[in-house]
């Protein structure tokens, strides 16, 4: 057995370890976090199965959790293994993102490989390699060529993660089609994903078992923040994680499909995705972590700064959602005319707004939802007749607003594939860069699902052909953000959970706590495309029967506190005309030099500091659940020896989420690192600020 180093704890968490149950094997393998807060142990036990534990700060987080696979011909890597050699090392590096919530990303670790074989036959050879960093750790499984083994086609993956208490967790069920569920908070034994009442009911959605999908965000009895996900998700199947209350514990549970025996089919050699535990000792620690991206691969796509502009956009969107105008041409309510369009362009130029979504441009949409019309109805190409495609991307050009495409699936992956190229050159021949992709209902072909393996390979194929036409991608109804981003960083945003839309479709749909619950949850795996910046609060007189749980002001922080490299400005153009809260999103931008959470609790509230790429102003966003807040915070993350004008955007002294949504204030000061910014949020209320440097 090979070993390269032994890392040594502090002596504080040494000391504490012999206090709590730890892996009795003299044989048991350790690495620990380099600032040594965070412990990894991993063995065999006396039947051969694999296990690991971790510590932080010295205290049990995860108990001795088994590792292993079963597969489709009635085999599987449980017991009976042993370790056949062990690999230490350490790694560090800071790498620039060319878009990002910062600009420059520390990757630094401590990383042990230990390799595993079956003693009986087959004799299965595989590596488990776990890195530990000082925000958390992940882990996956190796499997390097080896005689007789051509692919192995998984039935599950057996990971577990059992925890030392029943921490609390914030949580949706594992849907194997849709992310787009409000939130729970519960203890990990009284999990009910099946429990139907309260949860949305999209076009597709299923949900076979007691699961949950990840991010799934835990604070245990000790105050520690955990958050379960992965990284690098490819050629792999998105794994859900099945609930076992009694034993406190949460087990690997991939999805499926009706057209396989197996969940997953690798060939050899592969490496599982990352199984990833962030840990803080606070919630805004999770949010500051950088453990998603780091365990991704470097950036394959070289230059993208030609086509991939971060941006703030306009829309013939909304307005679909308010019912005043239609996605589908017939009817004679149709949103997507050259005239609407250039109304937009003329807008956006003026108020600092750099792209234009235009939804329902292209034939099909009388149909789209149709089961039994849905395949072939898009070609992706062929616009409406009142809708000059070439015109609207020339006057945008003219303007210096970009055009963004709009290419809704309907869920016909098979159409979509085979359209793609002429969809793709099409937007090449018009100099156009950014796409938003859509994949609502049952996917075709019948038997597979949204985040099965089939899928995952089909989102990733879109950004591979995607970056050889030059063009950016925003997915909806995706596969969840798993750190993609860095490998390719055309895969600009993506939605993944529940957004703004929402609220034009029923009363009361996203709650006021609906925010500072995604910060804690879906944001920590990427970027989202939630579309902020409501200023018609109670939707008068569209949808008078629904309305935003949430203040005007808040609307403005969401552009701080939703990190997107872009950012809808999704209202109608009237509801902004006088109202000097719109500054704000003017100036607001998309892409950040560095962030720093300034304080939160999950599902409560959460405040964020954020310095634009490439200069020295500072924007702030806060945003609250159902209560008021009041936050005295120092601005000691401001450089010495410079003044900076402040314009604090807050909720007035009597709004309310309900009773007043939009009543606000605009104050203006000159601070320094020295001074004390005072927030007061109103009940579902925020706070947005923006401090210019004076020269």
């Amino acid at each position: 057995m090979t070993k390269a180093f032994k890392p040594r704890l502090p002596l504080s968490a040494a000391a504490l370890i012999g206090l709590f149950p730890v892996f009795q094997s003299a044989d048991a393998a350790s690495v620990a976090s380099p600032n040594g807060e965070i412990v990894l142990n991993c063995d065999t036990d006396a039947a051969g199965i694999a296990r690991y534990e971790v510590l932080f700060h010295g205290k049990p987080v995860i108990l001795p959790s088994a590792l292993g696979f079963s597969f489709t011909d009635g085999s599987a890597i449980a017991d009976k293994l042993e370790i056949v050699d062990e690999v230490q090392h350490s790694f560090s590096e800071t790498y620039e993102l060319p878009w990002g919530e910062r600009r420059l990303v520390e990757n630094t670790y401590n990383e042990l490989e230990l390799t595993l074989r079956q003693k009986e036959a087959p004799g299965l050879l595989f590596t488990l390699a776990f890195r530990v960093y000082d925000d958390g750790l992940g882990f996956r499984y190796e499997f390097p060529e080896q005689n007789g083994v051509k692919a192995l086609e998984i039935a599950d993956e057996n990971t577990q993660f059992r925890f030392a208490d029943d921490p609390m967790c914030w949580w949706i069920p594992g849907d194997w089609d849709c992310y787009e569920h409000l939130y729970k908070k519960t203890r990990l034994s009284e999990i009910d994903a099946l429990d139907r009442e309260g949860l949305n009911k999209p076009l597709s959605s299923t949900i076979p078992e007691n699961s949950v999908d990840t991010p799934v965000t835990m604070l245990t009895s000790d105050g520690v923040h955990l958050s379960l996900h992965e990284a690098s998700l490819l050629n792999y199947s998105g794994m859900t994680l099945r609930v076992n209350p009694q034993e406190h514990m949460l087990q690997s549970s991939l999805v499926g499909s009706r057209r396989t025996e197996w969940k997953a089919r690798c060939e050899l050699p592969f490496s599982t995705p990352w199984r990833t535990i962030q840990i803080s000792d606070t919630a805004g620690g999770l949010i500051d972590s950088c453990l998603i991206i780091n365990l991704n691969e470097p950036n394959k796509l070289g230059d993208v700064s030609d086509y991939v502009r971060p941006m703030k956009y306009v829309g013939i969107w909304w307005e679909m959602h308010l019912d005043r105008n239609t996605w589908a041409y017939e009817g004679g309510r149709h949103g997507a005319t050259t005239e609407n369009a250039k109304k937009l362009i003329d807008f956006a130029t003026k108020n600092n707004i750099e792209g234009l979504l235009v939804e329902g441009w292209n034939t099909g949409w009388e149909n789209w939802t149709d089961p039994e019309a849905r395949e072939g109805i898009f070609d992706f190409t062929t616009a409406y007749p009142d809708y000059d495609l070439a015109e609207v991307a020339r006057y945008g050009k003219e303007k210096g607003v970009e055009l963004i495409m709009h290419h809704e699936t309907s869920a016909a992956i098979t159409t979509y594939i085979d359209r793609m190229d002429a969809a793709f050159g099409l937007m090449r021949d018009l100099d156009l860069h950014c796409v938003k992709t859509g994949h609502v209902g049952d996917i075709i072909p019948v038997g597979e699902y949204h985040h099965g393996q089939w899928m995952v390979n089909f989102y990733q194929s879109v950004y591979e052909k995607a970056a050889k036409y030059r063009i950016a991608i925003n997915a909806h109804e995706p596969i969840k953000p798993t750190g993609i981003r860095r490998t390719y960083p055309n895969a600009i945003s993506r939605e993944g959970a529940r957004g703004q839309e929402y609220n034009a479709w029923s009363p009361g749909s996203n709650p006021p706590d609906h925010v500072p619950n995604l910060v804690y949850t879906r944001l920590l795996a990427g970027p989202m495309d939630y579309t902020p910046g409501v200023f018609n609060i109670k939707l008068k007189p569209y949808k008078p029967d629904n309305q935003l749980n949430s203040t005007l002001v808040k609307e403005l922080a969401l552009y701080v506190v939703l990190y997107s490299p872009i950012q809808m400005v999704v209202d109608l153009p009237e509801y902004y005309e006088g109202e000097p809260a719109f500054q704000f999103i003017r100036d607001v931008p998309c892409d950040w030099e560095e962030s720093h959470t300034l304080n939160g609790e999950v599902g409560q509230y959460v405040t964020i500091a954020r310095r634009e790429r490439g200069g020295d102003a500072w924007f702030i966003g806060s945003v609250s659940d159902e209560k008021p807040r009041h936050f005295e915070l120092k601005l000691d993350f401001l450089p010495e020896g410079k003044s900076y004008r402040m314009v604090k955007y807050a909720d007035a002294e009597d709004a309310h989420w309900d009773k007043n949504p939009c009543a606000y204030t605009v104050t203006r000061s000159v601070v320094t690192r020295d001074s004390v910014l005072t927030l007061d949020l109103a009940p579902g209320g925020g706070a947005a600020v923006a401090l210019e440097p004076i020269d």
